[in-house]
C-alpha cells in the first residue's frame, strides 16, 4: 500500500465471518472501532455490515499518511487482535484489504 497523491491513505477491508461466528465477529469489530479511531493520524474509521448478508463486514478507514497506518497496524493491541480475528473470519486478513486512490475528472 502506498499513500495517495494528496498524502492520505484509504483502506477498505472486507471480512466474512466463519459459519456460526457472525455475532462474534460483529462484536469483535464493534469493540475495535473506537480504539482505532483514537490512533494518531486517523481521519475516518467506519465499520459496516453488508445489508442482506449477515456476517459480511466492510471497514472503511482513512489515515493522514502511510506512516500513521503502519503505526496503527504495528500497535501492540493490533498484534494481539489479529490472532483472535483469524479465529472468526473466513480467509486471511490480507485477502480482504484494498487500497483506494482518489481521482477527480478533469471537468
Amino acid at each position: 500500500m502506498t499513500a495517495t497523491p494528496t498524502g492520505y491513505v484509504t483502506v477498505v477491508w472486507n471480512a466474512k465471518a466463519k459459519a456460526g461466528r457472525e455475532a462474534d465477529l460483529k462484536a469483535f469489530i464493534t469493540a475495535a472501532v473506537t480504539p482505532s479511531r483514537n490512533d494518531p493520524g486517523n481521519i475516518d474509521y467506519e465499520a459496516h455490515e453488508v445489508e442482506g448478508r449477515p456476517g459480511e463486514f466492510v471497514i472503511y478507514e482513512r489515515w493522514e499518511t502511510r506512516a500513521h497506518l503502519d503505526a496503527h497496524l504495528a500497535a501492540p493491541r493490533m498484534r494481539e487482535l489479529v490472532p483472535q480475528m483469524l479465529e472468526l473470519i473466513d480467509g486471511s486478513v490480507e485477502d480482504g484489504i484494498r487500497l483506494l486512490r482518489p481521482f477527480r475528472p478533469a471537468h
